[in-house]
């Protein structure tokens, strides 16, 4: 996901002000950069899951391996008092990545339908499984410190929006203790390491998949009145899919259609007889999403029959099971976590940002009935001097899911253990 923050002056400002943060403990740097070389595919996470599972052993904590696919879940036990929940995903992304690291991945794996593909933690996941495990060790060294059951979970194909469901329906929340807070970090591509960003309320969005088969009668391109083109019916439903957002939501309402693919025809002269179209649709709210997957459906019934297509030629729309819920930050816990993490990191370093469009299905812990309050913050991870010199030059830094995203792996992870364990700790103790 490419993230926009509306902040870069506050930003710009922590970034000088930041100087030089202190450094994470070098077996965490170690860790890091042996998750990095060795990334897996979604669903496929099994070794991944396995090396940190072990560690999660030796701390003491009960560790259930191939949950809800190639999931982990660890339990802490720690006299009585709240349930913490800290989740990281563990999944990579195939790319081929282009970091010039020393420990940048060069891994080729089989994935699922047999191809074989390049791998990368290109969406800073090994960033969130180091801080995940930095996070675990220091809990467990203060646990004179803090009482409670602290569950940690490594979970599955974040990146295809199935893993938190794949656990949740295996029975997470049934099989082991229910949490009274969920929390979760994500790295930042446009933040500097050494700073926090967080938002209440919705911070990611509703992410759906569509579909649609745009079928007609083809023929010779010099007679077209003799076919039903569905390259022009295609283009039309392009464009009639423009003014769902512009024209049906209200304009307080966020909401993204974007046709990201369509295929069709085969040769100059030749009127085909099918189109395919891909679509990505991004909402906050419930019944924005429904209401904007009815238009579709109604645009593509509609005007396929408007065309002039027989019922058995009509659009056919199918909306794919990759959705991924919106993450909404409980308010109240959002600024209780922030005033934790800024007497961790300080409190310059910990700036409220704007939600954004992109997906992280982490939202789905904090939507199973009853609710679960739950916080998701953003983890800066460029190197602050990069992050200053940018933003000074008008340079676009790389993206999550560039092949040259390289977080600042040292100050990041610092960072991140402190606001997950300052965090977590104040939960536990009634504090924030």
């Amino acid at each position: 996901m490419k993230l926009i923050l509306l902040k870069s002056a506050t930003l710009i400002a922590a970034a000088l002000a930041i100087g030089a943060p202190a450094q994470a403990a070098e077996p965490l740097i170690d860790l890091y950069k042996t998750l990095h070389a060795n990334p897996e595919l979604s669903h496929m996470e099994s070794e991944t899951s396995k090396m940190l599972g072990a560690e999660l052993e030796t701390l003491g904590f009960d560790v259930t391996y191939e949950f809800g696919s190639t999931g982990t879940v660890a339990v802490f036990k720690n006299g009585d008092g709240p349930t913490v929940l800290i989740r990281a995903d563990m999944d990579a992304l195939p790319v081929t990545e282009a970091t010039g690291a020393s420990y940048a991945s060069t891994k080729i794996m089989e994935d699922h339908n047999g191809n074989m593909q390049p791998v990368m933690h290109a969406c800073g996941h090994d960033i969130h499984m180091t801080v995940f495990m930095g996070t675990a060790r220091d809990l467990i060294a203060r646990k004179a410190e803090w009482s409670g059951t602290l569950v940690m979970i490594l979970q599955p194909a974040e990146e295809l929006g199935q893993g938190a469901r794949a656990m949740i329906g295996a029975g997470l929340f049934d099989k082991f203790p229910r949490p009274d807070y969920n929390l979760a970090l994500h790295t930042n591509s446009a933040m500097p390491a050494g700073t926090v960003g967080y938002t209440p309320g919705y911070a990611l969005a509703n992410v759906d998949s569509v579909d649609i088969t745009v079928r007609g009668i083809g023929g010779h391109g010099a007679y077209p009145n003799t076919t039903k083109d569905p390259i022009v019916l295609a283009a039309q439903l392009i464009q009639g899919f423009q003014t769902i957002v512009s024209r049906e939501i209200s304009p307080t309402q966020p909401a993204v259609v974007t046709v990201g693919s369509i295929h069709g025809g085969t040769k100059h002269n030749i009127i085909g007889d099918e189109v395919k179209m891909q679509l990505t649709l991004r909402s906050y709210s419930p019944e924005v999403r429904q209401q904007t997957l009815a238009a579709i459906r109604r645009m593509a019934d509609g005007m396929g029959r408007a065309y002039g297509l027989p019922e058995d030629k009509l659009p056919i729309v199918i909306h794919q099971d990759e959705f991924t819920p919106a993450a909404f930050n409980n308010p109240a816990l959002s600024e209780r976590a922030a005033n934790l993490i800024a007497g961790a990191i300080g409190e310059k370093n910990v700036i409220k940002v704007d939600p954004v469009m992109g997906g992280e299905d982490f939202g789905e812990f904090g939507q199973v009935e009853p609710k679960i309050p739950s916080f998701i913050y953003w983890l800066g991870a460029v190197a602050p001097a990069d992050y200053a010199a940018a933003k000074a030059s008008g340079a676009t830094l790389p993206s999550l899911h560039s092949p040259t995203f390289l977080p600042d792996a040292a100050p990041t992870i610092d960072t991140g253990v402190k606001a997950m364990s300052a965090s977590a700790l104040g939960l536990f103790n009634g504090q924030g």
